[in-house]
This record gives structure tokens, C-alpha cells and sequence, in this order.
């Protein structure tokens, strides 16, 4: 039986994006404990993982149970907001590149959780 079931779920882009973002976010936590000197960047890098690995834990946790395109929508405009808004953290604490991009991720952001928002209010 176990293996009927799990031939009829299918594999999650989201929830395997979503767990390598959350490893990603732990070494990068590391790597803000112990590489980086300049607190500044401590900062922005560990604030970085935060949201990495929370929204990482979301798609793992909705990516597989998710139905309908508007909360497909959603978690892939999550995706895009915390790759946009870290990364342009991380960019900007490793590389000096400038972080415009953090305001559109945080922004990426809040538009995906309205998203799931409507979602949840429309089942």
C-alpha cells in the first residue's frame, strides 16, 4: 500500500526548491558567523538566511498540497521575492552590488502573501 500511495503524489518543485533553500540558508548563516568580520555584513547576511529559510520551510511545507493556480501563483511569487530580496543582500554584503532589489523582493514578498491570502478566503 505504502507504495501505491507514494506512486500517486507527484514531485514538488516548490517543496524541493523550498529544502535546498533552507540548506542554503544555514550555510550562509555559518558563513555570517564565521567568516565575515564586518558586522554590517554580519547583519544583512543573517538577515538574508532568515527569510530564506522561513520562506524555504513554507514551500516545503505548502508546495505538495497546493491546489489551484492562484496558490500555485503565490508560492512561486514567494520564491521570486525571497531569491530577489536575499539575494540582493547577499550580493550587497559579499560583493558591495548595490541592494535595489531588496525593496522589490520585500515588496515580491507582501504580494505573495496576500495571494495566499485570497487564496485561503476563496476555498
Amino acid at each position: 500500500m505504502f507504495n501505491s500511495e507514494r506512486r500517486a503524489r507527484k514531485p514538488s518543485l516548490l517543496a524541493c526548491l523550498g529544502a535546498l533553500l533552507a540548506a542554503a540558508s544555514i550555510g550562509l548563516s555559518a558563513y555570517a558567523a564565521h567568516g565575515v568580520s564586518d558586522p554590517l555584513a554580519q547583519q544583512h547576511l543573517n538577515m538574508a538566511a532568515l527569510y530564506a529559510f522561513a520562506h524555504g520551510a513554507v514551500l516545503v511545507a505548502l508546495g505538495p498540497r497546493t491546489q489551484g493556480a492562484i496558490a500555485h501563483l503565490a508560492l512561486y511569487v514567494l520564491l521570486l521575492g525571497v531569491l530577489l530580496f536575499s539575494g540582493s543582500l547577499v550580493g550587497g554584503a559579499l560583493w558591495q552590488w548595490p541592494t535595489r532589489l531588496a525593496p522589490v523582493g520585500g515588496t515580491t514578498l507582501m504580494a505573495g502573501w496576500v495571494l495566499l491570502a485570497i487564496n485561503a478566503l476563496r476555498r
